[in-house]
């Protein structure tokens, strides 16, 4: 049990109100570095994969070890499925949750999640690529960066897209060649 264990939480009461993103990094800009623990140990910096390999950043909407968005978990789902595919393409995929670690290693576990799996309970990388929020969670976004640390895609959670295709990210990933 965590400190963000159910649904009334600290968390949930600080990104209860509705609001859209604000000063979403655009497309063609350097995409804003952070550091974040990663479960099953260490820490991954965006900025250690510029010159190396295209980074996909998806932001992913879990509101307890237990309760998932309805929109995010069938896009975790199809992206450990498609992991491999993103890999072939020269790239890394890198999840970003609002849960803390203990509440992240669960969800690892029980999903038995192939990529790197990153905890941001405090919801600061969110912030800093303005995803939004609504109902006691950050909104999921997904972002693109290039081999030199440039934003080449993004996209912002709507109730029509909730989030990117996998078949989209893959013919952006495709282009960056």
């Amino acid at each position: 049990m965590t400190g963000n264990t159910g649904l009334f939480n600290q968390r949930f009461a600080k990104n209860f109100i509705p609001l859209p993103g604000f000063q979403v990094p655009e497309v063609g800009q350097l995409a804003p570095d952070f550091t974040l623990p990663r479960i099953g140990g260490g820490l991954v910096r965006l900025s250690d994969y510029r010159g190396q390999q295209p980074v996909l950043l998806a932001f992913t909407r879990i509101f307890t070890e237990k309760l998932f968005c309805p929109f995010c978990y069938p896009h975790i789902q199809d992206l450990k499925q498609r992991y491999q595919d993103i890999r072939d393409r020269g790239a890394e995929l890198l999840m970003i949750s609002s849960t803390d670690p203990v509440q992240s290693e669960q969800i690892v576990s029980d999903l038995n999640l192939p990529y790197p799996f990153l905890s941001d309970p405090d919801c600061t990388t969110f912030r800093l690529y303005g995803a939004g929020q609504a109902l006691g969670a950050p909104l999921p976004a997904q972002f693109i960066i290039d081999r030199e640390g440039r934003i080449t895609y993004r996209h912002l959670f709507t109730f029509i897209d909730s989030n990117a295709e996998p078949d989209r990210i893959l013919k952006e990933l495709k282009r960056l060649g």
